[in-house]
């Protein structure tokens, strides 16, 4: 069984993943840039993760100047508009774009 501490911990394994290359390669960006996509993609899966419809999906999740884009599959289109709204939700996102995929196995 997941526990809350086990999923708060691989968020923060996440969000130190995401954080520490994205630091050292800005492709571009500012390095405030950069971390704020970092932040935003990190909050992003953090409450996918804890969200008890969409915690198990296989969502790939990309920020770009706090525009989120959400790939990967879901189980129906409940699950994908949930994701989005999710996404939507969270501090410092400007838009969501979805190419999220419904495969119901």
């Amino acid at each position: 069984m997941i526990t809350r501490q086990l999923v708060r911990r691989t968020a923060a394994a996440i969000t130190i993943a995401w954080l520490l290359p994205l630091m050292f390669a800005a492709c571009g960006k500012t390095v405030g840039e950069t971390i704020d996509d970092a932040t935003i993609t990190a909050r992003v899966k953090t409450a996918l993760l804890n969200d008890p419809q969409v915690g198990g999906m296989k969502i790939d999740v990309d920020t770009t100047q706090g525009v989120v884009t959400m790939s990967g599959t879901v189980k129906d289109r409940a699950e994908e508009t949930r994701a989005v709204e999710l996404a939507r939700k969270t501090p410092g996102v400007k838009d969501v774009k979805s190419t999220l995929q419904v495969n119901p196995q």
